[in-house]
């Protein structure tokens, strides 16, 4: 299958003209929306929330992750495999992060353009039909490239930060809930938070937090919203405060 992130949005031509490149060029092949509503602009929190729901996908999915405002810029298209799947996507760090925690990750350096190809849609003209040649399974058009040499690189391994705000006002962060003990709260927004297996283990009304389904620390409330009743906005930080 090939799976989209995008911060495209749902509203106007952008996804609807992606997945019709797709269609032309892999009409076999199934399209997933996973993530239509990335953060802005926001490569770097994007690319946490990639690595996070990438790993639930089977071996052989072909990923078209774009949060590209670089576009038409000299920044390079770059194709990734890694742990036997395919990402392909600008080459800003977004990226990045999934091929740092694989087992195996290669580089590719895309330098294939087609006739018609627009400097601000690189989404469509690009991205898409390398995607479509790998779900294929024809060759990488492009070049192999030393993975030290990637945008996002040094990164840090979690980043502790609220990066996705979903509809119910739930609020995702950066960091691997595994990384965080058991039985330590978390700081943010001027409020200490304890943690919970689920909603229904709180009171309605109370924040906590706790590891979602994707493994992922989340900040939510319980039949209420994270953003509205703690004031999160994409960015907030996070601490873990241990447990005494």
């Amino acid at each position: 299958m090939i799976v989209l992130l995008t911060d495209f949005g749902l509203e106007g031509p952008y996804i609807g003209q992606v997945k019709a490149a797709l269609l032309r060029d892999a009409p076999a092949v199934p399209v997933i929306d996973l993530f239509s509503d990335l953060p802005p602009f926001d490569a770097r929190s994007a690319a946490y929330l990639l690595a996070a729901y990438a790993a639930s996908f089977p071996q052989g999915t072909v990923f078209v992750a774009v949060v590209d405002p670089g576009v038409g810029s000299a920044r390079p298209g770059a194709v990734l495999s890694a742990d036997g799947r395919w990402y392909v996507g600008p080459d800003n760090g977004l990226l990045a992060v999934t091929a740092r925690r694989s087992q195996s990750a290669q580089w590719w350096e895309i330098d294939w353009q087609p006739e018609r190809f627009s400097a601000s849609f690189h989404g469509r003209d690009v991205f898409a039909p390398v995607a479509a040649r790998l779900a294929r399974g024809e060759p990488v058009p492009g070049r192999a490239v030393e993975q030290r040499t990637r945008v996002g690189a040094d990164w840090e391994d979690d980043l502790f930060r609220v990066v996705y705000l979903d509809r119910f006002g739930n609020a995702m962060t950066g960091v691997r809930a595994q990384v965080v003990g058991k039985h330590d709260a978390i700081e943010v927004a001027g409020r200490v938070l304890s943690r919970a297996d689920t909603f229904s283990d709180v009171p309605r009304g109370e924040a906590f937090w706790y590891e979602n389904a994707n493994g992922l620390l989340e900040i939510a409330v319980n039949q209420g919203r994270a953003d509205r009743d703690l004031g999160l906005a994409l960015g907030a930080e996070v601490r873990a405060v241990p447990a005494a």
